[in-house]
């Protein structure tokens, strides 16, 4: 039921369903206004303020869509919703495209259409910032969960701008950008600062699942279905009902997938392993990717049409090396998480010449790099200053590989040139221990057993 009577507009040119809608929405607690035709809701959006729209698409006097923009455009905190034939999948997506905050289907699914309203009404309850209580509901104010992102640099003062606006829909979001540009973060603000904030958030990784244990991972199954379905088990569609699911590395669903995902999208219900009928589920959708989807669109390895619907609005997170005036800024933020970690562990500083080789160091691994090189060059410092040589940037990589060293010759094998590179980090960690073996094993991330084994293959005293 909802608290605080609100006033939602509701436009349909057919009595019934607009009687159907005007009694479903004034027994939850709404006050309701129709209108069967645009002008009608045009006078009543001037002459009145409402917390939620609902529109049909095709109306006497003209499409629901131009009232969206009209709407988007001159009450952008008004979320609008639109109502489409059954199947026609791409005025859904044209819609969300207009910035409408949902759709919903003909025949209209009243259960469906409930959970819609409720959760645009979230938005309207929002207090404003300078209202917000002290304490833990302080902390969820818009701009704090912002901060999370940090940097002031145009590209990400862009992309806050952006995921404040996603936030306020529930249209389809693919978060792309390179890997470690923080596209899992992006997406758990979008989370955060909707009306989903007090649901679940479950992310997954579309390639770390078996493909044979994908269906039953992403739609559940029931007892006995199959061999070692002992219980009944909820799939992520149904762990994520009332928030929001970030299908990570989507570009890696086997195309079987991709079918059945295209359909629990357009119909918001899942089909679990063994069931006779489907289950409906509330889910926001958000997709992330580090690999270009329209290539493998091109190539035949994604449908188009899940791609159609996957990118009604796309987020590009930047590069590092488009951030480099926000790394002093990540790199203090990262430092004070890594000291707090460590016990006893006060937060260093970073020398002017340690952070100039930050900004201009060449980051294959983005954020997740850059926290690499901080976690070792904690543990390398001596006192509480980080010095240049203690970043060892020169050895530091996507996974911790050498990125900068000499250039392999060409009658040189590629297992010599790999031995050249590991007998020189073993005997540049040695040096920066000042030849104490356990710290220098600690500071490459190996056993000391293996360590010491490693010396002894290179000759190494």
């Amino acid at each position: 039921m909802i608290q605080n009577t609100q006033r939602v507009l509701v436009i349909d040119d057919e009595p019934d369903i607009r009687e159907l809608l005007n009694l479903t929405l004034s027994r939850m607690g709404l006050d309701v206004t129709t209108a069967e035709n645009l002008a009608e809701a045009r006078q009543a959006l001037q002459d009145q303020t409402f917390s939620f729209c609902l529109t049909d698409m095709r109306l006497p006097d003209g499409n629901g869509l131009d009232l969206v923009e009209e709407i988007s455009n001159q009450f952008p905190d008004l979320p609008t919703a639109v109502i489409t034939a059954h199947g026609k999948i791409e005025d859904a997506v044209h819609a969300l495209k207009m910035g409408a905050f949902d759709f919903v289907s003909k025949p209209v699914d009243l259960t469906v259409l409930r959970k819609l309203v409720n959760t645009a009404l979230k938005l309207c309850r929002d207090e404003p910032l300078e209202q917000a209580p002290q304490g833990e509901s302080a902390a969820k104010a818009p701009e704090a969960i912002l901060d999370k992102l940090v940097g002031h640099s145009k590209a990400i003062t862009q992309c806050k701008t952006m995921i404040a606006k996603l936030a306020r829909s529930q249209a389809p979001i693919l978060v792309s950008g390179e890997s470690g540009s923080g596209k899992e973060l992006a997406a758990r603000l979008i989370h955060e600062l909707g009306p989903r904030a007090d649901g679940p958030f479950i992310p997954v990784n579309c390639g770390a699942i078996p493909t044979e244990l994908m269906e039953s991972e992403f739609f559940g199954h029931k007892k006995g279905s199959f061999t070692g379905a002992t219980a009944d088990k909820k799939g992520l569609f149904q762990a994520a009902d009332g928030g929001t699911l970030l299908l990570d590395e989507v570009a890696d669903l086997p195309l079987h997938m991709q079918v059945k995902l295209l359909r629990v999208i357009q119909e918001k219900a899942v089909m679990p392993i063994g069931a006779r009928q489907e289950v409906p589920v509330d889910v926001r959708i958000l997709s992330a990717s580090h690999k270009p989807l329209k290539p493998l669109v091109e190539s035949g390895k994604f449908r188009n049409d899940l791609y159609f619907r996957l990118n009604v609005i796309e987020l590009r997170m930047p590069s590092l090396s488009e951030l480099r005036d926000d790394i002093p800024l990540l790199a203090e933020r990262f430092l004070d998480e890594i000291a707090g970690q460590r016990e006893g562990q006060t937060t260093p500083r970073i020398s002017q010449a340690a952070m100039a080789a930050l900004q201009g160091h060449r980051y294959t691994g983005n954020v997740r790099e850059l926290i690499n090189i901080l976690q070792r060059a904690v543990t390398l410092c001596e006192g509480d200053v980080i010095e240049e040589d203690d970043l060892l940037l020169e050895h530091v990589g996507v996974h911790g590989a050498q990125t900068d060293t000499q250039e392999k010759s060409d009658d040189q094998s590629l297992d010599s040139y790999i031995e050249d590179i590991e007998k020189k980090m073993l005997e540049d960690a040695l040096r920066k221990a000042r030849y104490n073996k356990t710290r220098a094993a600690q500071q490459l991330g190996i056993s000391f057993r293996s360590f010491r084994y490693k010396l002894k293959k290179f000759g190494i005293d």
